[in-house]
């Protein structure tokens, strides 16, 4: 069997990281990741390809030949970019997994690519950050190839389950789920940079420990703000996704694209302390302040 990667970041990386440390699969793993086009960066995605005994392809082209699975794990907006143009190149009934955080709708364009060329188009969700379970991560998988695709990937092996036969709804679920956990972020930064303002930290998150114990306050909002620190910028792209799917329901979308402000912001001023091993602490919150005041 041979998998080829479209892009060959953090996500594609982490799989074959977690692959490589359980033993398997036993199958050749390509990749092609725009990093390589680049001088800046090609001698660091091509070192990662070979710790990792991953086939550097120097082409789309040649990363897809042969291939019998597919994952494309790019940057959100480069999604249905990336379907169209791996499309021509895939063999009869080739499974195409696509698991960038993407609105339905652009699921559903990309399916239209792809399964014109006469590939196989899989909407594939990654419901966690992959850093933890690695290969293991939660997958949820929609579609008309879902079940094909779902041996294909616990074969890997994958934790990937059923969400329906239309693609775009594991997207939908992955969205909507969205609007709670990165707005619950958004909400930390505003809460904890006010506060932090006005030196009531502590006093607010007591109260809050008080009327909803069941969450520690002091390190949730500091854990919530190192996450949008580290990972903020993705984070914003995905919520832009999110409001587009809020869109294209008819729902109203200003709590999403404040989110997305929110993250863009935490990761743009967050950017110096991104190095820093103690970084959820309960000082974060005062020191991106510090941060957000001196660029202004």
């Amino acid at each position: 069997m041979r998998i080829a990667f479209i892009g060959f970041g953090e996500a594609g990386s982490t799989f074959v990281t977690g692959w490589r440390e359980a033993g398997g699969p036993a199958a050749e793993i390509a990749a092609y990741d725009i990093k390589t086009d680049r001088a800046e960066t090609a001698v660091a995605q091509r070192a990662l390809y070979e710790r990792l005994g991953v086939e550097g392809a120097a082409s789309l082209a040649e990363a897809l030949a042969g291939a019998d699975l597919v994952i494309s794990v790019v940057t959100a907006d480069q999604a249905l970019a990336a379907a169209r143009a791996a499309a021509p190149h895939l063999g009869p009934g080739t499974l195409y997994c696509d698991m960038n955080s993407v609105s339905p709708g652009t699921k559903r364009a990309a399916a239209r690519a792809v399964d014109a060329a006469g590939g196989a188009y899989v909407d594939v969700a990654v419901m966690a950050p992959v850093g933890p379970k690695r290969h293991l991560t939660p997958l949820l998988v929609s579609g008309p190839h879902a079940t094909r695709a779902i041996e294909r990937l616990r074969a890997l092996p994958m934790a990937a389950e059923p969400a329906g036969e239309e693609v775009g709804r594991a997207s939908a679920i992955k969205m909507l789920r969205s609007v709670m956990v990165k707005g619950i972020e958004a909400l930390s930064a505003e809460l904890g940079l006010a506060a932090a303002a006005a030196g009531v930290g502590d006093e607010v998150l007591a109260s809050l420990n008080a009327s909803h114990g069941k969450i520690d306050w002091h390190r949730q909002v500091a854990y919530n703000l190192e996450r949008m620190v580290t990972h903020g910028a993705r984070r914003a792209a995905e919520m832009e996704e999110v409001a587009t799917t809020l869109a294209e329901l008819g729902i109203p979308n200003r709590m999403a694209r404040a989110s997305a402000e929110w993250q863009r912001q935490i990761a743009g001023v967050g950017a110096a302390l991104r190095q820093d091993r103690n970084l959820a602490d309960e000082a974060l919150a005062t020191r991106l302040l510090e941060e957000m005041r001196a660029k202004n």
